[in-house]
């Protein structure tokens, strides 16, 4: 079962995992607890499926109502939704920091963490794999948080010569003042654009969003798997 990891006071970011009742943030995206149930934790993004699966790793689309969300972290979201409109195969660079931040790692990585959030935790927010590494939207507020307590929480710590801690890469944790380039609604059929394509599509205009303490918790586990399976 899935287990926080005690590392702060921070809470998960996100309306947590299984069991309880947890609270949202004034934009209705994000607050305290993990007070999800079983069936909004795996329903929130497209994901049907029950507890213990993982996503679809083939392409999956945007929503309209996905694609709103997306355009409201942009300076100009009538233009961005114009853009689409017009080509909905064509990528779109927006900004972090203010919808939401983006936890960036190696794909291999990044498929162990998913597996942990799905088997063990409350399953994850929108997933996008691009240019071999795997795009992780997160709360806001979670990549200026998650590299400074991944340098010391755990046990063993994940410092260097720890048990674990050089299993987990360094990190691309993308916040205020950065921007990513987000995958196009619909994916090309050219085989050449198969580097960039959400593995998990936002689907709702408000999706959930794991914050610094699910991701702290998916980033250990998949170390320590890491570790017991080499490779």
């Amino acid at each position: 079962m899935f287990a926080a990891v005690r590392g702060g006071s921070e809470g998960c970011g996100g309306r947590g995992g299984r069991g309880g009742r947890g609270g949202r943030g004034g934009d209705g995206t994000h607050g305290g607890g993990w007070g999800r149930g079983a069936d909004e934790a795996h329903g929130a993004c497209g994901r049907t499926a029950g507890p213990g699966a993982e996503p679809d790793r083939t392409a999956a689309r945007v929503t309209a109502a996905g694609a709103e969300w997306l355009a409201s972290a942009s300076s100009y979201p009538r233009s961005t939704l114009a853009l689409w409109s017009a080509r909905p195969t064509a990528p779109v660079v927006l900004p972090c920091g203010s919808v939401f931040d983006v936890i960036n790692v190696p794909a291999v990585f990044g498929r162990r963490m998913l597996s942990r959030l799905w088997a063990d935790g409350p399953g994850s927010g929108p997933v996008a794999a691009h240019r071999g590494r795997m795009l992780m939207f997160a709360a806001p507020g979670t990549a200026h948080r998650l590299p400074a307590l991944l340098g010391w929480v755990g046990d063993p710590p994940t410092k260097s010569g720890g048990e674990w801690g050089e299993a987990v890469p360094p990190l691309l944790c993308h916040g205020t003042g950065d921007a990513v380039t987000v995958p196009p609604l619909n994916p090309p059929s050219s085989a050449e654009t198969d580097s960039s394509r959400w593995l998990v599509a936002p689907d709702v205009r408000h999706p959930w969003l794991p914050g610094t303490e699910v991701l702290l918790w998916a980033c250990v586990q998949a170390g320590r798997s890491s570790v017991l399976v080499p490779g």
